[in-house]
C-alpha cells in the first residue's frame, strides 16, 4: 500500500482538540487523524446508507470495507436494511451465478 502525505489547514480549536485526544489516546496525531478519517468514512457511509443515497455496497465502498463487514457495521449502529425486492431479486441472481 502506498502511503501519502497531506497537508490541511485548520483553525485553532479544532488542532488542539487532536492534539489533546492524540495525547489522551497516547498516539501521534498523525495516527489520531488518520483513525479520525477511517471513522468519518463509515459514519459518511451510515448516513448515506440510512438516507436512501447509497445501497449496501456503495456504502461499503465509501466506507473501504468489504460488504460483510459493512453489514456487521450497519447491525452494530442498529441500522435498519433498506432493501426493496429488486435488490433481494438481484441478489438472488448473483447467488444463482456464483452456485
Amino acid at each position: 500500500m502506498s502511503v501519502k502525505t497531506l497537508s490541511i489547514r485548520m483553525n485553532e480549536n479544532d488542532y488542539r482538540s487532536l492534539v489533546l485526544l492524540a495525547k489522551e489516546e497516547k498516539e501521534d496525531v498523525s495516527k489520531t487523524v488518520r483513525e479520525l478519517v477511517e471513522l468519518g468514512r463509515l459514519m459518511l457511509a451510515i448516513e448515506k446508507y440510512k438516507s436512501g443515497e447509497a445501497s449496501i455496497e456503495k456504502s461499503a465502498r465509501i466506507g473501504g470495507v468489504s460488504i460483510s463487514r459493512m453489514l456487521g457495521i450497519m447491525k452494530e449502529h442498529n441500522v435498519a436494511a433498506n432493501l426493496e425486492e429488486e435488490d433481494y431479486l438481484k441478489s438472488l441472481k448473483t447467488i444463482r451465478k456464483v452456485w
